[in-house]
């Protein structure tokens, strides 16, 4: 039996970097794959997380985004600015009036993920859904409409999930996550420095290999407003979502994740402070690595010459914490984790298979 069904991780997601250079529109290609969520982020400056999905889409001549480390609802641009097209190998970007996209000079980051761009709808729950689905790769982008009372909506991976996004788009509400080492009805906030809680009227309770159970709140079940859920399920090889506790030590928990990660999310769960992403494509493409963009919040890319100091080493098979710190490392602190593979500890190639590489 193969390792992973996946033996090429970058055709279902991809981080992709690149210069803006001011135009009214640049092609970006490279990705392998045509890109149905893509979030960016300005690494220069102070400027929005970007997030945009082939679902949400387009009308007339306007495209729509949401913001991270916002809880406004999802913004308008034209053809002129923003991403614009969703490519068969990459996007298209423009720029208008923001720096947010295509800023001449500044470098920005992307993570590119391959869902569906063509969506079914689902009827699992209570309440009808739509749904652009990879379930190869355990990703289902959910659009549905709240009805104010306690309901459930289907999500189409066919496993339960193990990461949970969710947005009211069309007014504000915060994000809120669920992840998989996460008890009934607890929650934690994407645009928030906060810790984990317990909220009754957000997660109802768990959810099934069917359906995401969702409560009265508002952010996540306004009667006629518009919402989204991203929903990703782990999978062999490609995906993995865990928990690790810090020792703050620069010889940190090493987190054996299977793969070794192209990408890493990490929130403390057991107290305040930011999220934070580190890649394989921006700036450390070697040991240690130390650059990184935070969602909850505008900032522009942290790395050691501006004082971050939340480094890391990436493995063939996990990654490791290298410093001390609350964000990533205190003592006795909880963290979750989410990493998305480069390659997987043993490619499908041959009869015994390939071995992942270290950095």
């Amino acid at each position: 039996m193969a390792y992973s069904s996946i033996s090429k991780p970058s055709l279902h997601f991809n981080t992709l970097t690149y210069s803006g250079n001011g135009a009214s529109s640049q092609a970006l290609t490279g990705l392998g794959f045509q890109p149905d969520f893509v979030w960016l982020k300005d690494r220069t400056e102070a400027s929005n997380h970007q997030l945009q999905d082939s679902g949400r889409g387009k009308s007339d001549s306007n495209y729509y985004y949401l913001h991270s480390d916002s809880n406004a609802a999802q913004g308008v641009q034209s053809d002129a600015d923003g991403v614009n097209t969703f490519g068969t190998d990459g996007f298209t970007v423009g720029y208008y009036n923001s720096t947010a996209w295509n800023k001449s000079g500044n470098d920005y980051a992307s993570w590119n993920w391959k869902a569906n761009p063509s969506t079914s709808s689902n009827s699992d729950g209570t309440i009808n859904s739509t749904i652009s689905l990879n379930s190869t790769a355990g990703i289902s982008m959910v659009y549905y409409t709240g009805t104010g009372s306690a309901a459930s909506v289907g999500h189409g991976l066919g496993v339960k999930p193990d990461l949970v996004i969710a947005k009211i788009y069309s007014t504000t509400g915060d994000w809120n996550v669920y992840h998989d080492s996460f008890a009934a009805q607890e929650r934690i906030k994407l645009n928030s420095q906060g810790a984990k809680n317990t909220n009754t009227s957000i997660f109802a309770s768990l959810p099934t290999a069917s359906v995401v159970n969702i409560g009265t709140g508002g952010d996540i079940n306004t009667n006629g407003a518009s919402h989204i859920m991203y929903c990703f399920a782990r999978k062999q090889g490609y995906s993995a979502f865990g928990t690790y506790r810090g020792n703050a030590s620069e010889d940190g928990p090493f987190i054996y994740t299977g793969f070794k990660p192209a990408f890493i999310m990490i929130k403390i769960t057991s107290g305040t402070n930011n999220w934070e992403i580190h890649d394989n494509k921006r700036v450390n493409t070697f040991n240690v690595v130390n650059a990184i963009l935070q969602p909850d919040v505008a900032d522009a890319e942290s790395g050691e010459a501006n004082g971050n100091n939340r480094k890391i080493d990436i493995y063939s098979n996990g990654f490791k914490l290298k410093q001390t710190g609350t964000q990533n490392n205190t003592n006795g602190g909880s963290y979750l984790y989410w990493a998305i593979a480069e390659e997987p500890l043993v490619a499908n190639v041959g009869p015994d298979g390939v071995p992942a590489t270290a950095r």
